[in-house]
């Protein structure tokens, strides 16, 4: 009895790798489609709070974008840090008019979220004049074609298009977060694909003017830890579609979490948006925890029956995973993609007891209940 449970929980985690994989190969959408007879207006915001290390690589990244000056606009709010953040962005922002800084003061902390991120973001929105706004983080760097990429993306009813994000790897800790955001980004991308409600990506999305009015954009969200998730919700709501642009043009990189309690607590974050999520979604997720325990029950019960449909995992997903980087120009190293699942069980199984843990999350210097 047993081991037919263990054998179907293994069996369906290996059949969704070769699904994923056809979808990779076969049935990849690629939304380069749209052609402008003039270049659209467009608004890049970001929520900066004690970035002072990350954010002048940000900034570096910005003067390589490859539009029209006089067609962007560059919005910043310093959301009360406590470092040079404000003093950086001061100084980048005086040397054109096309950027603008604000500071989110302490009349305005909470405005519209408890969440500062999304309460600094909803605050820039007012200033946001671009038909199109560019999302993305203080401690990201972008590509220079990732405001011509964004823009040529929507088509039909598309209002929100989630771009691609590599974690800037230089130890092991850090290649296995690169990996896994490899795979999770990879999941999504099937799934918008297939059509399936995903999420948006708040260091790497762009939002077209009338669905982020129409929704209400970042006013009018729950409060919440998770704020790409519950814009793209309202979006969706609201009739408009969510499209996934793969592309190395549309690739953003970002900072790893340099410690595994900081690596517990950003998990801890999302878990709180994960639990959320329509049934599918979990009853999905929840089978990559499963497909461990069954291992584990194979392994003991027929050793080299466990072993050889654990090789086969593993070297699907590692097939897939490639497939999928390849997309983007970005090459994975085959060994560490061997040994990602050894990381991977105990970053799953830490996360979840660390997310019933009775304590609070803590995020940019910030304790949210």
């Amino acid at each position: 009895m047993m081991f037919g449970i263990y054998v179907g929980v293994v069996g369906l985690v290996i059949f969704q790798f070769v699904f994923i994989l056809l979808q990779l190969k076969f049935f990849w959408k690629d939304h380069r489609k749209r052609l402008f007879s003039e270049l659209p207006s467009v608004s890049v915001l970001v929520a900066a709070r004690n970035e002072e290390v990350d954010l002048p690589d940000l900034l570096r990244s910005f003067e390589r974008v490859d539009y029209p000056e006089d067609r962007i606009q560059f919005l910043f709010a310093d959301d009360q840090s406590t470092d040079q953040t404000a003093e950086i962005l001061k100084v980048w922002c005086a040397k054109s008019p096309n950027r603008i800084f604000l500071t989110i003061d302490s009349s305005q902390f909470r405005q519209y979220n408890k969440n500062g991120k999304a309460n600094a973001l909803a605050i820039l929105g007012e200033k946001a004049t671009g038909d199109y706004y560019f999302f993305t983080d203080a401690d990201c760097e972008v590509s220079p074609n990732w405001i011509r990429e964004g823009i040529g993306a929507f088509v039909g009813s598309i209002g929100l298009v989630i771009g691609i994000t590599q974690v800037k790897a230089t130890n092991l800790l850090e290649k296995f977060q690169e990996i896994d955001w490899w795979l999770t980004l990879g999941f999504v991308k099937v799934a918008t694909d297939l059509g399936l409600h995903t999420t948006g990506l708040g260091n790497n999305m762009v939002i077209s003017k009338v669905a982020y009015v129409q929704s209400e954009g970042f006013k009018q969200l729950p409060d919440c830890l998770t704020e790409d998730l519950e814009i793209s919700r309202a979006i969706q709501r609201e009739g408009f579609s969510i499209a996934h642009q793969a592309s190395p043009d549309m690739l953003a990189r970002t900072k790893p979490e340099t410690s595994f309690s900081a690596l517990l607590n950003q998990r801890k974050r999302w878990m709180s948006g994960v639990m959320t999520l329509p049934f599918y979604w979990k009853l999905i997720l929840g089978f990559q925890v499963a497909y461990f325990l069954g291992l584990i029950g194979l392994l003991i019960v027929s050793p080299a029956f466990g072993l050889v449909l654990g090789i086969i995992k593993i070297l699907l997903q590692a097939i897939f995973l490639m497939g999928f980087a390849n997309k983007v120009r970005v090459k994975i190293s085959w060994l560490s993609l061997l040994v990602f699942d050894f990381y991977n069980f105990n970053t799953t199984v830490l996360t979840i007891l660390y997310y019933f843990w009775p304590s609070n999350t803590k995020w940019k210097s910030r304790i949210y209940p």
